[in-house]
């Protein structure tokens, strides 16, 4: 098993500076390449998908997650359009950031390079393995992907396509690999190979994710989990806030970025909270609320301080009534997980105040959170929502999967 890693990682690790000679033109023939790999190939990856979604209704798997592992057609383009996306996007590496001379002729240039060799461990979304290797690839990271058992299947075919596709382009096959192996201990023994191994990224669940900060030797960013609020303000366009809600709540549930937590002011709640479950009836949404809640919906479940907290990627939302705007950003910081949140309102004080107060990696002003997606901020791909506050936050796109350094230019300085 040892071997196995520490073979992964020096292989990975020799083939980063031949990535990161690649020009920006190579970089992208080979992403466009890979882009009609995957079109090409579909029928391959479905098939493998198929065998992982039988596993995993056999074994009871939830809804939200069946829709995280599941692929078809439309969601492969959509890889390989985020391919194509990365591709058409501007190469930031080499990139200046700042540069100034000082007194004595020294020329100096802060300068975006690579991150070097990148650890993924996910779960259950077979799409991130391609976004992971477009961003990772146009960044000139090499990258060791460690996927969940559930798509093992599904990660496998997708990895043996983007690598016959490097494969024609002549680039090394090992700047991505795929470790197939789903012992646990594989995985702690991963996360132990900070010799070969920059930077470490883990996407899942909450226990996930937990479990990789506290036991990497790696350095890692945190993408959290998605326990996203939408506050309905007393100055909201109530029509539109039904259409937010709806939208953030039920259009995939199985997501990060979807709403799992409403605060409405109590003010429009008598208006409001009927209109909404008209509107969530029609996606069978079960509603837990709070007392005052359930004195305006009589069916409404009770909720509990643990309903305020959770991420439920299912068919549930928990509601919670505020009499002002600060007892909604207090509860609000209290429960999320800084992932995105949102204000409906008409009012722009409020809506400013809620957008500095509220601590979130994205905060949103009228628009469904929905939209915290590298695709969607024109990224190209994500590999993760950072819920952190060093080096990266939000969705995480190429710039994130760089760091720099600084080129010191001279003519004979030395230092008296």
């Amino acid at each position: 098993m040892m071997t196995d890693l520490k073979a992964m990682g020096e292989r990975a690790a020799a083939v980063k500076l031949t990535l990161q000679e690649l020009t920006t033109e190579e970089k992208n023939r080979a992403l466009m390449t890979a882009a009609g790999f995957l079109v090409d190939r579909q029928e391959e990856i479905l098939r493998a998908n198929e065998t992982d979604m039988d596993t995993a209704e056999q074994n009871g798997m939830s809804p939200g997650m069946l829709d995280r592992l599941k692929l078809d057609g439309p969601r492969i383009e959509a890889m390989a359009e985020g391919l194509r996306q990365i591709a058409a996007l501007p190469d930031c590496v080499g990139e200046c950031m700042e540069e100034w001379e000082r007194p004595n002729g020294l020329k100096i240039r802060k300068v975006r390079v690579p991150l070097g060799v990148i650890g993924i461990i996910y779960e259950a979304r077979p799409n991130v393995t391609a976004d992971a290797f477009g961003l990772c690839f146009k960044t000139g990271n090499a990258v060791i992907l460690k996927g969940g058992s559930d798509a093992l299947h599904s990660n496998a075919a997708i990895v043996k396509v983007l690598r016959e596709a490097l494969q024609q382009s002549g680039i090394p096959e090992d700047v991505v690999q795929l470790i197939e192996d789903t012992n646990r201990a594989v995985t702690s023994a991963f996360m132990k190979l900070n010799e070969w191994i920059d930077v470490l990224i883990p996407r899942g669940s909450a226990g996930l994710i937990r479990h990789v900060m506290e036991n990497s030797t790696i350095p890692v960013i945190e993408t959290g989990t998605g326990n996203c609020h939408v506050y309905v303000d007393r100055d909201a366009d109530l029509d539109m806030a039904v259409q937010i809600v709806y939208n953030a709540k039920t259009q995939r549930i199985g997501v990060c970025n979807a709403c799992e937590s409403l605060v409405v002011h109590s003010a429009v709640k008598e208006a409001f909270l009927p209109a909404l479950k008209e509107a969530l009836a029609e996606k069978q949404v079960e509603l837990r609320g709070d007392e005052r809640v359930r004195q305006t919906l009589k069916d409404c479940t009770p909720a509990t301080p643990e309903d305020y907290g959770k991420e439920y990627l299912d068919y549930i939302l928990s509601i919670r009534t505020v009499d002002s705007l600060d007892e909604a950003i207090a509860h609000i910081n209290r429960y999320n997980t800084k992932h995105s949140d949102c204000i409906v309102t008409e009012n722009r004080e409020a809506a400013e105040k809620f957008l500095n107060l509220v601590d979130a990696s994205c905060v949103y002003w009228n628009a469904s959170t929905r939209f915290t997606d590298g695709f969607e901020f024109g990224f190209g791909a994500e590999i993760g929502i950072s819920t952190q506050k060093l080096h990266a936050r939000g969705p995480m796109g190429l710039r994130e999967l760089t760091s720099y350094k600084y080129k010191i230019f001279g003519n004979g300085q030395v230092r008296g």
